[in-house]
């Protein structure tokens, strides 16, 4: 049963006038004028690593080419192919997949007959609020055994990092069965390896609790990108059968720009205004600086 862990530092990419212009026109034209729309270049970056790795995948793994992929997006958001492959008797498992773009990443998880979420976070502090106050605004999302394993972390520093590694575990859980917004993060309660999550290593001990009650064929895999990027995937039964045995666990491939778009063909033609927009928005932060 196959899988698929990539990421791409949108953080650190500097895309040039030539970079930004192809890759605009390698999306759907809607996905073009929505990730035109952001105000910060940063978010318009992470969005388009997002469906560029998308594409990417469905053409390299799934074999379609580029031209032919049609993504659409579900009422709460997730993506999906809009003409899958037909699934018969006896051929592979279908594969499901997922992105997530925050802080220095877009990343992208997939596997084969299973459901899947991915969520990436960065360990930030709470803007304008103190760390004790940021957690009393935040109390209802968790619960009182999370709440407790947070705080007991050791410094504020780390109890924030524990607190981003439980986010990233309940909205990895919440973008695999596509719930969205309605369902209640109390519900869904963690408890974490007790194996040290460190770089270079996949954690797959973390159980969830759904409901009060132990989900044993919920499996999470858990790593870090960084010392700031926690990142989680969730994996559940694509039906009420279960699953096949798991892969070992694999660590993210951390693709180049080069690498992200090496299978890509264009679908639009050349919009040199694109660029002149994209500019503005990368520019502005520098402007404000020299103000």
């Amino acid at each position: 049963m196959g899988s698929v862990r990539w990421g791409f530092r949108c953080g650190s990419w500097t895309p040039s006038r030539s970079e930004w212009l192809f890759a605009a026109r390698c999306v759907q034209q809607e996905e073009k004028d929505r990730i035109g729309q952001f105000v910060f270049a940063k978010d318009a970056k992470s969005a388009m690593a997002g469906r560029l790795l998308l594409r990417k995948f469905v053409c390299e793994v799934m074999g379609i080419p580029w031209s032919q992929i049609r993504l659409n997006r579900s009422p709460r958001g997730k993506p999906y192919l809009a003409a899958p492959l037909q699934v018969t008797p006896g051929s592979d498992p279908p594969w499901s997949f997922n992105i997530s773009h925050q802080g220095d990443y877009a990343v992208l998880a997939a596997q084969q007959g299973m459901q899947v979420g991915v969520d990436v976070m960065k360990t930030t502090l709470p803007g304008s609020n103190s760390i004790p106050e940021f957690f009393r605004i935040m109390t209802r999302q968790f619960t009182a055994h999370e709440w407790s394993t947070i705080q007991s972390a050791g410094s504020e520093r780390q109890q924030l990092a524990a607190f981003y590694r439980h986010w990233t575990l309940k909205e990895s859980f919440i973008k695999a069965i596509g719930t969205g917004l309605g369902f209640n993060l109390q519900r869904a309660e963690f408890h974490l390896s007790p194996e040290l999550l460190t770089q270079g290593t996949v954690l797959r001990q973390t159980k969830m609790h759904l409901d009060e009650e132990p989900e044993d064929l919920w499996i999470f895999e858990e790593s870090l990108l960084d010392v700031d990027h926690h990142v989680a995937v969730a994996l559940g039964p694509a039906d009420e059968a279960g699953s096949a045995p798991l892969p070992p666990p694999a660590a993210f491939t951390l693709l180049s720009f080069g690498e992200l778009i090496a299978s890509a063909s264009p679908l639009t033609e050349e919009d040199a205004a694109y660029w002149d927009s994209f500019r503005m928005k990368a520019e502005a932060p520098q402007r404000q600086r020299d103000t």
